[in-house]
């Protein structure tokens, strides 16, 4: 049977509270030293290119049934016609972005500079919190969960006695490592660059590769199935002109 606990205030006062405030902080200065670091860079005319054009044709999907079928079947082959089409890119011209990356060494830099300022702050963090608040039983839950949730709540305590609503220091640490996206965007914005959980998905990345999305949209437009969402609709606004002339 699981044991409640009675947990210090004194815990609550010199680990819960500062590691908290420790990671906002953190996560603040993570985020201005990334700006600090990053270059500016002129970007791509191609790359801006292809991406507007692949606007345009989304907003054509979209927008396809509000449009005469005539006009649209035009807009469709002035898309994604096989020979020059702004949808179609020939064989042979797709860039690797892996590539393309290596061949921009100014890319490579910018990656570079964003995983250490990732990977420096986290693992200094990290053992900071390894060796000051290892072993502390931080807070505790206010409602009941499974076993499941004992290693990612109870890390660093390896007892199987206590419930597991209670949540270690080492755990809330990571908690607040992975659970503050929400309070950097309040208080940095939306673009703010300290989500880790992203960027740490990104690093296996290399960039994305602009040919893909084209060839995508040109499938994606290829299928629409145009229904003339206004039949008629010039007939019946000329004999509404008519009537109002008359």
């Amino acid at each position: 049977m699981a044991e409640d606990l009675v947990l210090d205030t004194a815990i609550r006062d010199w680990v819960l509270i500062p590691l908290s405030i420790v990671m906002v902080l953190i996560g603040v200065l993570r985020y201005f030293v990334s700006k600090l670091m990053r270059s500016t860079q002129v970007p791509d005319g191609k790359i801006v290119k292809e991406g507007q054009v692949i606007v345009r044709a989304r907003n054509l999907r979209a927008a396809a049934n509000f449009i005469p079928a005539k006009s649209f079947r035009a807009r469709r082959a002035y898309f994604s016609n096989e020979e020059n089409g702004l949808l179609h890119v020939p064989k042979g011209q797709a860039q690797n972005p892996q590539a393309q990356m290596f061949s921009d060494p100014n890319m490579a830099m910018d990656m570079m500079k964003k995983n250490l300022s990732m990977i420096i702050p986290q693992t200094l963090t990290f053992a900071w919190v390894n060796f000051f608040f290892s072993g502390f039983v931080a807070a505790k839950i206010p409602f009941p969960l499974t076993q499941r949730f004992r290693s990612m709540l109870q890390n660093g305590i390896d007892l199987s006695t206590v419930d597991v609503s209670y949540v270690s220091s080492r755990s809330w640490y990571f908690l607040n490592l992975f659970g503050l996206r929400g309070l950097f965007s309040l208080i940095l914005g939306e673009d703010n660059a300290t989500d880790d959980a992203q960027r740490m998905m990104q690093m296996s990345g290399f960039g994305f590769d602009p040919t893909k999305n084209l060839g995508a949209e040109k499938d994606g437009l290829d299928i629409v199935q145009h229904e003339w969402a206004l039949p008629k609709f010039e007939q019946r606004a000329e004999a509404v002109l008519k009537k109002l002339v008359s």
